[in-house]
């Protein structure tokens, strides 16, 4: 790339690919046909910076630009994120990268491992959370047949009490019948020895 400053402008060659741009550039603002851009103003005209028909220097930032992304790429990939990565390894355990197999292998041993006991202990809690909750059921179970059994008791005597109180009124409305019966006899009788007396009188 050879570059040439040509009065205000410059000239930038590129002479493995035969490429020649000329670039004029401003830190005013100038307006122009009502917008605000870039420009050098000249005794014969104006000259926008980003106005492809008046110089290159929209094409060389997108060259330069296209460039220096690639390499900022390769510095990001090659510097950056390497050396990231390296103490990210040292925080993790990794030494160093010959033994990166055999460290890694080991941290998965141990996640397998550490992953085996909490689920053995999720487990354990699982069955004892059902081996306590089969116990409660089964006291409420046992609360509710003693309970049913106290009604079904306290049903029975009831009955029987009821039962002993009919057979007792039974037997009163038989005495009281036979009592009315016998008392009526006696009226009868009474009565039929007064109209005889009556009658021999």
């Amino acid at each position: 790339v050879r570059v040439e400053v040509v009065g205000t402008c410059v000239r930038v060659e590129v002479t493995d690919t035969c490429v020649r741009v000329e670039v004029v550039g401003s830190r005013e603002e100038v307006e122009v046909g009502g917008k605000r851009v870039r420009a050098r103003k000249y005794p014969w005209g104006t000259v926008e910076v980003e106005n492809e028909a008046h110089c290159d220097f929209t094409k060389l930032r997108e060259m330069l630009l296209r460039i220096n992304m690639e390499d900022l790429r390769e510095v990001t990939h090659n510097e950056h994120f390497e050396l990231y990565r390296k103490k990210r390894l040292e925080e993790m355990g990794f030494e160093d990268e010959t033994g990166l197999s055999e460290t890694y292998e080991h941290k998965r041993k141990d996640h397998i491992r550490e992953m085996q006991v909490r689920e053995e202990k999720m487990r354990q809690m699982f069955v004892q959370k059902v081996k306590d909750k089969e116990a409660e059921l089964k006291n409420s179970e046992q609360k509710l047949h003693e309970e049913f059994e106290r009604l079904r008791r306290q049903n029975s005597e009831e009955k029987r009490d009821l039962d002993a109180q009919k057979s007792q009124l039974e037997e009163d409305m038989k005495t009281f019948n036979q009592k009315k019966a016998a008392l009526q006899a006696q009226m009868a009788d009474q009565l039929s020895k007064s109209v005889a007396g009556g009658k021999k009188k």
